[in-house]
């Protein structure tokens, strides 16, 4: 606040918590290694369209960076997914809690809120069962997959209300992947004509769609 956004004493501020909510405040003072605000007002938490991203887990630090830029970008929910042919198993808690609280970081930092909810890892079989079990849901299913039609043409003729989006490991979704996907009426969407890295495709697929939620259209 102090050294980089060069907030001063009098300058209102916008704080989050983690449920979403928002409280204009005012700053008061810094202190040693602490700023004290005096709280304004409460707003209460706002809702958006949702933008579930469901990725294959990929390794380490690339993992937590695609989990921060999923946040930022303004996708409502993450699934870990344990793909056929993924290097990584189910993480426990622990890695869990670390996303969650990277995407609430995420979440402050580029005010999209309510922060994304990280939720816990469930292989590809699961995936497509809870996708068709949520009545809530109500939108479109993609499956990310080089040569598909382009994801943007697909949101442009098809015009859902929310949207849930697959993006396989390095090695791709496997046959029997592809399959269960089909048949639980996901839609194949290509990303455009080059080789994504996972963490790459997955920040690419959540631009498409976030932007085109935004429109309001």
């Amino acid at each position: 606040m102090r050294d980089v956004a060069r907030v001063a004493p009098s300058d209102t501020v916008t704080l989050i918590d983690a449920s979403g909510a928002e409280y204009s405040a005012r700053l008061e003072r810094y202190g040693h290694a602490v700023a004290e605000l005096r709280i304004l007002a409460l707003h209460a938490a706002k809702s958006r369209p949702e933008l579930i991203i469901a990725p294959a887990i990929i390794k380490g630090p690339r993992m937590d960076f695609l989990t921060e830029k999923a946040a930022e970008l303004g996708a409502t929910s993450l699934w870990p997914v344990v793909c056929a042919r993924g290097l990584v198993r189910a993480p426990g808690a622990e890695r869990i809690a670390r996303w969650n609280r990277l995407a609430i970081a995420a979440a402050k930092q580029s005010m999209a809120v309510p922060p994304m909810r990280v939720h816990e890892a469930i292989d590809f079989a699961g995936l497509v069962s809870a996708a068709r079990r949520d009545p809530t849901f109500g939108g479109i299913r993609l499956i990310c997959t080089p040569g598909a039609e382009p994801a943007g043409a697909i949101l442009e003729r098809e015009r859902p209300r929310a949207i849930l989006i697959a993006c396989g490991p390095e090695g791709d979704f496997d046959a029997d992947e592809r399959a269960l996907a089909s048949q639980a009426g996901f839609i194949a969407a290509g990303l455009g004509p080059n080789r994504l890295r996972s963490e790459t495709a997955v920040i690419a697929a959540i631009a498409i769609a976030a932007q085109w939620l935004a429109s309001g259209v």
